[in-house]
């Protein structure tokens, strides 16, 4: 009898599975063919440059302004993109939350296997910490691969300075040696490193410990989970950014560039 009823809920859960992907797949749909519609009137807009500003500060600019549907169509389209956008991340977490305890527990009636949690909430928060550590994975990748990118670029003007800092078999050439386009990256290196610093509210002398401490402050302050400001997720991301990039390493190099 446990069986059978363990069959039904596995069932269930799998068509459930399938509405989820279903809605979410329409919906995906939907918000990137709103999108790539607003990006391409936009990237019109601006190839008419001037022309378009002219048009758009005469009679017929200023009736389409402030024509109805032209109105309704701007906000349709920014409740679609941002409440879209919204709606997917939902639904993906629902799916999740709701699909997993059903699986669990169809387990747990065909097999007698012992469920991972015990609410819906607990499916929940695991779904949230998996989510985290992968946007986590993702920062650092990006981090590391930026991180890469500078290396190769110092490593460059190095060799670039090294070889005659554009002396190239007795004439000069300005595009760098070998034909290449070397630039100092100093400059750009020293303003993203004090940005960085400035983000987190430091001086630009400030050492790891100090960093590692306002990066807990700040992160705290600005975690989704805690702060439900608009701009809190984008601070968040922006405050881990500046973080990975305040290493021992970069603090060594600006430490040597003032």
């Amino acid at each position: 009898m446990n069986k059978f009823f363990g069959e039904i809920i596995y069932y269930f859960a799998k068509l459930l599975e399938i509405l989820f992907d279903g809605v979410i797949a329409i919906t995906e749909v939907i918000v990137n063919l709103v999108k790539g519609l607003a990006k391409g009137f936009l990237a019109l807009i601006s190839m008419g440059g001037c022309l378009i500003i002219f048009l758009l500060a005469g009679p017929l600019g200023l009736f389409i302004l402030f024509n109805p549907i032209f109105i309704l169509i701007v906000v349709s389209t920014i409740i679609i993109i941002v409440g879209g956008t919204k709606l997917i991340s939902y639904l993906k977490y629902r799916k999740y939350m709701v699909t997993e305890f059903l699986f669990d527990s169809a387990e747990y009636y065909r097999k007698g296997r012992e469920k991972t949690f015990k609410s819906f909430d607990e499916y929940g928060t695991k779904y949230k910490n998996m989510e985290e550590e992968k946007r986590r994975k993702e920062w650092k990748k990006k981090q590391e691969d930026q991180q890469r990118e500078w290396e190769e670029r110092f490593r460059q003007w190095n060799e670039y300075q090294r070889q005659g800092g554009g002396f190239n078999q007795g004439g000069y050439n300005q595009g760098g040696y070998g034909g290449g386009n070397y630039q100092n990256p100093s400059i750009e290196f020293k303003k993203k490193y004090e940005e960085s610093i400035k983000l987190l509210g430091l001086s630009n002398d400030a050492d790891t410990y100090q960093i590692k401490l306002a990066y807990r402050k700040k992160a705290k302050e600005y975690h989704p989970d805690i702060n439900k400001a608009e701009n809190a997720t984008a601070m968040f991301q922006k405050i881990n950014e500046a973080y990975e990039f305040l290493n021992e390493s970069n603090i060594e190099r600006y430490e040597t560039l003032k």
